[in-house]
């Protein structure tokens, strides 16, 4: 028999927006429920635990359309409040807030929640709906990662852990643009350095890649012998680096033909998608699929999503080619879809992929991109309303650049020319740990600075380390415990929480309360920062209580108490840190 799911008990937010609720219904003046729908998201955490541990400003919201005057009308929700054991005082504060002081007894339970619920607390069952699709990182296979791949692939598989820690079902996807033009240039660049590699004398071109690892891949294809005046284009690069290179490309298919050029082709794919997908794997991120680009011309997606706009009157034919009225749903200008060549565009196989998501059944499509990409929202939104789909069912995060440092230099970065840090090169300087830890520090829409030095640093200035220290000095504490023959019990510890009585062990408490709130924050504003800070903050709580008080007192029952406080420290540490995708080590 298949176990039961645990249903989390409601947060201690929720439950205060609850009685809030309560409270309005008792009083008919303020009208229907359906117009006090959004009452739990005036409900907030106080910044100042002077003014409590909760606050609404419900009576704000509320006075204006009763005609009441707020700091009144805020008295007779609080005085109709129902009596709980949850609240251990209420006051109205300023022009008609309300403040709630929570009760010792309520985080006692809390904390005894969190110790029953394991690694399960925080999170919530299962929603049916939506089912998202998130689409990262995509990086194209003309080369290993460099450390921005890193950040978002950083913040998508944190982003896709946060997610599905708030109870949504999530799928996550590599799209791998192993078509086109890009795959040519690849192509042609191995067979250069081939050639390089067999005597020849030649410069590459400016438009082709030019990294060590062209070499490695030259070094393990077949590369055919050439003759350089037949191979080489008559023109120079001064006619345009982009005109040339395609006159290379041209003719290495004739002088090769097209079978072994494409051999050639796929053989420099394969092996740098293979080395991407280890290099993802090894620093904790997979994909539920691997999409491939050309697959959308292989089994006719491209054509399926045009004829849809066909059938629905969006296309038109101009000069040859064929368009799509993108300025009927707000972009700048319509779009070609088919070239007068006959050729499909990127933007063809843009919407033709996202037509695809959408067919496979997801309800909503996360894609993480570059802050390069602003210009691609509104189009591809564009084309998925045109086919009959809600435009907002694409919802696209961008992150922004890095800029990693080291000894206060800032180092240079391009895919091209190969003078980039790869991620598998970070990894190896500062560690997993502190490479996906860093990358999710600030808000992906911000700038990053990464601190090569901070990172690699074993003290309390690195942040990962600290919080890390902390999960590490619990475990510590009861290898002691183990060493001076005591035991702990934890019924009897959860009994005697009422012992629980030091500042530092109030506000460690409350503290680890608002976890599930705050993977519900976390999750909803696409902010993985949000549980970066929230982690900080409570192993700054816990070295607090630690360097304040001893765990393993005489007293046992004082012991066993303290010890199922840290016991849920850790817990939540362990939690929130696997969520970033970062170890909890036993020992540092």
């Amino acid at each position: 028999m298949p176990s039961l799911q645990r249903i989390p008990s409601p947060t201690l937010k929720a439950r205060i927006a609850q009685l809030v609720d309560d409270a309005i219904a008792r009083l008919p003046e303020l009208g229907s429920a359906a117009e006090r729908r959004s009452i739990g998201t005036t409900v907030e955490r106080t910044r100042d635990p002077r003014h409590g541990d909760f606050a609404t400003n419900i009576a704000l919201r509320l006075a204006k359309s009763v005609g009441r005057n707020p700091r009144e009308l805020a008295e007779a929700i609080a005085a109709a409040l129902p009596d709980d054991a949850l609240i251990d005082g209420v006051e109205i504060a300023g022009p008609g807030f309300i403040n709630f002081r929570v009760s010792a007894q309520a985080l006692r339970e809390e904390l005894a929640s969190i110790v029953a619920a394991g690694d399960d607390y925080g999170r919530q069952p299962r929603r049916d709906q939506p089912k998202i699709l998130l689409e990262f990182v995509s990086a194209n296979p003309t080369g290993p990662l460099h450390v921005g791949h890193g950040r978002h692939a950083a913040f998508g598989a944190s982003l896709g852990n946060l997610l599905e820690a708030a109870g949504y079902s999530v799928d996550r996807e590599y799209y791998v643009n192993d078509a086109g033009r890009q795959m040519d240039i690849l192509g042609v660049s191995v067979l250069l350095r081939g050639l390089e590699l067999a005597g020849e004398a030649l410069t590459m071109p400016e438009a082709g890649y030019r990294g060590d690892y062209i070499r490695d891949l030259a070094a393990t294809a077949d590369i055919p012998r050439l003759p350089l005046g037949d191979l080489l284009p008559e023109s120079s690069e001064g006619d345009g680096k982009d005109k040339y290179i395609d006159a290379l490309i041209a003719n290495a298919r004739n002088l090769m033909g097209d079978a072994q050029f494409d051999a050639l082709r796929r053989h420099a794919f394969e092996s740098i998608r293979g080395d991407i997908e280890d290099d993802l794997a090894e620093f904790g991120v997979t994909f539920d699929r691997w999409f491939s680009e050309q697959s959308l011309t292989d089994e006719a997606r491209i054509d399926a999503a045009l004829d849809v706009l066909r059938e629905r009157r969006m296309l038109y034919e101009k000069d040859g080619a064929t368009w799509f009225r993108a300025t009927d749903y707000g972009d700048e200008k319509d779009r070609v879809v088919v070239r007068a060549d006959g050729k499909t565009t990127y933007f063809a196989s843009d919407i033709a992929y996202h037509f695809d998501k959408r067919e496979r059944g997801y309800d909503h499509l996360i894609d993480v991109l570059g802050a390069d990409h602003h210009g691609y929202v509104t189009r591809v939104r564009a084309g998925l309303e045109a086919m009959g789909y809600a435009g907002d069912s694409l919802e696209v995060p961008f992150v922004q650049f890095v800029i990693l440092l080291k000894g206060g230099v800032k180092q240079q970065m391009g895919t091209r020319a190969g003078n980039f840090v790869t991620l598998r090169q970070l990894r190896d300087e500062v560690g997993n740990d502190a490479a996906r830890f860093f990358f999710v520090m600030r808000s992906n829409d911000q700038h990053l600075d990464f601190d090569l030095d901070l990172a690699k640093e074993r003290s309390n200035e690195n942040p990962v380390y600290y919080i890390q220290y902390a999960h590490a000095r619990v475990r510590s504490v009861f290898r002691q415990l183990e060493e001076k023959g005591l035991a702990y019990d934890q019924a009897r510890g959860e009994r005697q929480l009422g012992r629980l009585v030091e500042p530092q062990e109030n506000a460690l408490m409350s503290s680890l309360s608002r976890y599930p709130e705050i993977i519900e924050l976390a999750a909803n504003n696409r902010a993985p920062q949000h549980l970066v800070h929230y982690l900080r903050d409570l192993a700054n709580e816990f070295h607090t209580y630690y360097n304040a008080h001893t765990f393993i007192v005489d007293d046992d029952a004082l012991r066993d108490a303290r010890l199922t406080l840290i016991t849920a420290t850790r817990i939540v540490i362990a939690s929130g840190l696997g969520i970033l995708g970062v170890s909890a080590p036993d020992s540092m």
